[in-house]
């Protein structure tokens, strides 16, 4: 089991680097740049070419069954799903394979309007205390049930 994140604008990396720590779980931070390493020997920065979705192509190549995958990003979590991995997002939403394809619908719907409308602009809401504090808890379930399964 590993965890692998879609490290570039991730705000959990580090509740991932702690949760993975006491569960003795390998982690991956998978980005384009810009991470410093980390003095663990369980957390491996994978720092990939510049270009579009390669940090997304490199995940989806190595994460698979029993891996947990942290992505924000709905076209890679749907490979991750399909690989058999587990996702989770950063406010700590377990996409599986029966929610991701309405997102995905959903997504691009909301892309489409976005382009027929030039003054259709929003944002998501702002990343909380409370999408922090549902991570870490969904986070820590996932390890524990992988972990016991393999017992």
């Amino acid at each position: 089991m590993t965890v692998y994140v879609d490290a570039d604008a991730c705000p959990v990396k580090a509740e991932v680097q702690r949760v993975a720590a006491r569960h003795k779980v390998p982690v991956k931070l998978v980005c384009n740049g810009g991470l410093r390493p980390v003095d663990d020997p369980l957390v491996a920065v994978v720092v990939v070419p510049d270009g579009p979705d390669e940090a997304d192509k490199w995940i989806a190549a190595h994460a698979g069954p029993g891996d947990v995958c942290v992505t924000a990003d709905l076209p890679l979590a749907a490979r991750c799903i399909e690989g058999g991995a587990k996702v989770l997002t950063h406010d700590g939403e377990l996409l599986t394979d029966r929610n991701i394809g309405p997102r995905l619908a959903t997504r691009d719907l909301m892309a489409d309007l976005r382009a027929s409308d030039p003054f259709l602009q929003g944002g998501g809401r702002a990343f909380s205390r409370a999408d922090r504090s549902r991570f870490l808890d969904r986070l820590e379930t996932l390890l524990r049930a992988a972990q016991s399964s393999r017992k």
